[in-house]
Formats: C-alpha cells, structure tokens, sequence
C-alpha cells in the first residue's frame, strides 16, 4: 500500500548499479524489489539508458530509497553506474544526463525548497551510489536551480 509523501526536503539521485550494456527500467527494478518484499519500486523515478524518463512509485508517495529519509523525499534513478568490468563509475548517456536535468528541474518546481542530493551523501550510506558527485554537478549543470 502506497503512503503519501507529506513533506519533500530532498530529491535523491540513484544508480542501479548496472554495467553500460545493461538497460533495464522500472518493470525490472520493481520486480526486484517486490523479490525483497518491498510493496512496490522504491524509486519514484527512472531514467533509462535512452534518455526515457518513467515513473515508478507515484510522485507524491513515500518511496524505498533512502533508509530514514524515504517520508521527506523523492528518488531518481539513473539506469547505469558501472563501467564494463562492473567498477563504479558515471557510465551514463548523454541522453540521461539531459533527462536528469529534465527531471531535476520539475521536481525542483514542485518541490521548490527541496535539496537535490546523491544517496551516498546521506549518513550512514556506505555505497558509491549514483557514482558522481552529484552537488557539484548539480552546481556546473543547472546553476539556476
């Protein structure tokens, strides 16, 4: 059962840890996370590797994204994040890197005074994930925001 989202103080950027080759999107992923017996997706967001933007969760629920942030905040997830031989790395298209600054700019139009920030840059993260730094990109890519 989806539990609507009553605050948003962030806008958290994903990866899905897969290789370049790989290009899945949110069917995949929510069989995935239905496997973990998670209700649903966790991401609200997901940018495949053509630039494709779907939705996940419903945008204004709760997703499964950030442990003890999920209630004030809204997942996108980038297909990618790996290089060839499965090492992180910012493997995304160019396409996607348009479409993450398309959906980054709606988002900061419905959620104005939300934070757009990379999983890892959460505590107690110990993953790479989304394998950029996203605040600095953030800062060189959409400088209005």
């Amino acid at each position: 059962m989806y539990v609507p989202r009553s605050l948003t103080k962030f806008i958290v950027v994903h990866c899905s840890a897969t290789r370049p080759s790989v290009d899945i999107g949110e069917d995949e992923i929510r069989k995935w996370h239905i496997a973990k017996a998670w209700v649903d997706i966790g991401y609200n967001i997901v940018i495949r590797r053509n630039g494709v933007i779907e939705i996940g969760r419903p945008l204004d629920y709760r997703g499964a994204h950030v442990e003890g942030y999920n209630d004030s905040s809204i997942g996108i997830c980038l297909i990618g994040g790996l290089d060839d031989a499965g090492k992180s790395a910012p493997s995304f298209t160019d396409a996607q890197w348009e479409s993450l600054k398309l959906a980054l700019r709606f988002c900061k139009r419905v959620w104005p005074n939300a934070d757009i920030l990379g999983h890892r840059d959460f505590p107690g993260v110990a993953k790479d994930c989304p394998c950029f730094d996203v605040e600095p990109w953030v800062a060189a890519n959409l400088p209005d925001l």
